[in-house]
């Protein structure tokens, strides 16, 4: 029989080292970098006419608020728009890689963030950008803790809207007794990405969205986190999915680099956060 508790532990790693991969090494350099001298999460800032929204940013899973936006939020700010950004899913211990909590618990927390926002803009709503992970909690927040009335856009980016089978790694689980178990208490917001997950199966029952929300998803053919790409896609009204690659066919950014510094997806995104005045996105649009 196999020592069970050797096997299972070291499966539970392969998962986490396989999202880990996708993190950037400007997390080393969180404690130095500061988000409000970076231009962005100052809340003194009053949104214009022109962009009456404010914009929140979702980090995704072992990011936080400031490596995940290092490109996103300069490119917006430089825009026009008051852009903010916060740390969601902190487990006791473990410094500056979030996003593991339970995610229901993580939309807890973006309520509160997108509250804050508010009251500080004075605006009515908010536009909300989140990548991978932060791309697809935001729509918990919809759905279940009233925030269709103080959200006008959500634009995910990579999102594991339907889950992912980290290309069919977290299929192995079923092989291993007690696996799901274990991966759920060391770092519940992995168990609930997992496609299938009974968070997953909640989100989703009933439909993807919800009315009064427009909805945007940019996904890259070269993702090898969120797997099968296309099970980021969501039905219903108000949505739009894009390839990015059906935009500029050169583009090669995998899961991770379409949300840090792919400027194919950053023109994509202005364009879904002011659709009256948006410019064909394509390849030229790196020059914008």
């Amino acid at each position: 029989m196999l020592p069970w508790k050797r096997v299972l532990r070291p499966l539970a790693a392969l998962l986490l080292t396989a999202t880990v991969a996708v993190v950037p090494a400007t997390t080393t350099a969180y404690a130095a970098a500061d988000s409000t001298s970076s231009g962005w999460n100052d809340f003194s800032c009053k949104p214009s006419a022109a962009h009456p929204r404010p914009v929140v940013l979702v980090h995704g899973t072992f990011a936080n608020s400031v490596d995940n936006w290092l490109g996103l939020a300069p490119y917006l700010k430089t825009r026009g728009y008051c852009v903010y950004s916060f740390d969601y899913g902190q487990l006791a211990g473990v410094p500056v890689f979030y996003g593991l909590g339970p995610i229901d618990k993580s939309a807890e927390q973006l309520s509160v963030f997108v509250d804050k926002v508010l009251g500080s803009t004075g605006a009515a709503e908010t536009d909300v950008v989140g990548h991978s992970q932060g791309g697809m909690m935001p729509r918990y927040y919809l759905k279940f803790l009233g925030g269709a009335a103080k959200v006008n856009a959500l634009v995910g980016i990579a999102p594991d809207n339907h889950g992912t089978t980290l290309n069919g790694l977290a299929n192995l689980l079923a092989y291993f007794p007690g696996a799901a178990d274990l991966l759920s208490t060391a770092t519940p917001a992995l168990a609930d990405q997992v496609a299938g997950s009974p968070f997953l199966t909640k989100l989703n029952e009933g439909g993807d969205t919800v009315p009064g929300v427009t909805y945007t998803v940019l996904a890259t053919k070269y993702d090898e986190v969120v797997t099968p790409y296309r099970s980021q896609f969501l039905s219903g009204s108000g949505v739009h999915n894009v390839l990015i690659q059906d935009l500029c066919p050169l583009d090669l950014s995998e899961h991770a680099a379409i949300g840090l510094l792919d400027l194919i997806a950053f023109h994509e995104v202005s364009n879904a956060l002011d659709p009256a005045h948006a410019s064909p996105t394509t390849c030229a649009s790196v020059f914008e």
